[in-house]
Parts: C-alpha cells; structure tokens; sequence
C-alpha cells in the first residue's frame, strides 16, 4: 500500500431527500440545488461527528451537490471547525440516462462496470474518469499539505471507487468493497500503519 503525507477519512452524506424518493440525482444542475439532507441524515451527520474519536480533522472538503455541503456543514459545526471546501471533483458520478430514474438502475450500472472499467453505456461517468478526478484531488492535497488530517465529504459509488486506489484494485472492482452507507465516517488510508481510530 502506497504511504501518503496525510490521513484521509472518508464520508458519505447523509440519507437524502434522493435516497427517501428512491431516485437517482447525478446531475450537478439539479443536485447542486435540490435534495438535501432528510431528517435522518441530518441526525446521521450529528451522530458520525459526536462519534468520531480520531486525531483532530485539520480540514474538510466536500463535493459541491446539496446533500454533501449539509453533511460537511453539519459536521465542521459540531467539531468547531471553519467552513468546509468545496470541490467539484468530490461530485456524484454522473449516471446519464438513468438521472431520476428509481435506484434500481444503479445494480445495472454495477453489472456493467464489473465488465470493464471504461463502461460509458447510457452516458454513464465510467469508473475509470471517476478514479482519475478524485485521485486527481488526492494529489493535489498531497502537494499542498503534510501530516494532516482530511475529510472529504462526497458520495457512495465516488467514494467506493476512490477507496480502489487502497486497496490496490482496478476502479471497477469497486463493488467488491464494502458497502459505503449514508452518514458512514471511515478511515481511508492512514501514513504508516494502517489502524482504525
């Protein structure tokens, strides 16, 4: 496993208005503005924050989609810290003609990607451009900082194709990791030993 200069944790947001309509919100025109966070992700958010018992977060960058920036508003505000970043590249992936269609398109998607990792079939992002622009985002934080402790705020499948970076896979395999739930807070990689806070 690569050793990196800082600490990334890693967060879905929490349950969406997306998530309680059953539809997929992948579009930034529409996920920039709408469908935040439900009651239980704002309690999701609350809950992760007041568990988190790691070394002290020293930054937090989110995708810039409604359900993201409530989730790392939520979080900086119960751990006193600034204003959260904000980076289009921490953005949903974007699944083309399936945008509000029922998430039940998202198990179709998955089946094709596990196939390939340049899958693009109905103007979907493939796992490959995924991976490229968060760890575009990785290097970019590890030019500009040392030993730091980062979070970044995003999305399921994002997150779950980025964590195939280390965890030495290709980007399509990404479902064979753990699933990501909504409000989970987890360790990404840690400089030197790789413990769990």
């Amino acid at each position: 496993m690569t050793v990196f200069n800082n600490t990334y944790l890693v967060m879905r947001h929490g349950q969406s208005q997306a998530n309680v309509a059953d539809i997929v919100v992948s579009d930034p025109a529409i996920g920039c503005e709408q469908y935040g966070l439900s009651p239980l992700g704002e309690q999701q958010a609350k809950t992760a924050a007041a568990q988190y018992q790691g070394a002290p977060i020293t930054h937090i960058f989110a995708s810039d989609f409604k359900r993201t920036k409530e989730t790392a508003a939520i979080v900086a505000d119960a751990l006193n810290m600034s204003e959260p970043k904000y980076d289009i590249r921490l953005r949903e992936r974007y699944f083309g003609e399936w945008e509000g269609k029922t998430s039940a398109a998202y198990e179709q998607v998955w089946a094709k990607d596990a196939l390939t990792a340049d899958n693009n079939e109905n103007g979907v992002e493939s796992t490959a451009q995924v991976r490229a622009r968060t760890l575009n985002l990785i290097n970019a934080l590890e030019v500009k900082y040392h030993g730091e402790v980062i979070l970044l705020v995003a999305h399921g499948d994002i997150l779950q194709i980025l964590a195939t970076v280390f965890n030495d896979l290709p980007p399509n395999q990404h479902r064979t990791l753990p699933h990501h739930e909504t409000g989970e807070l987890k360790l990404l990689v840690k400089q030197g030993d790789d413990v769990p806070f």
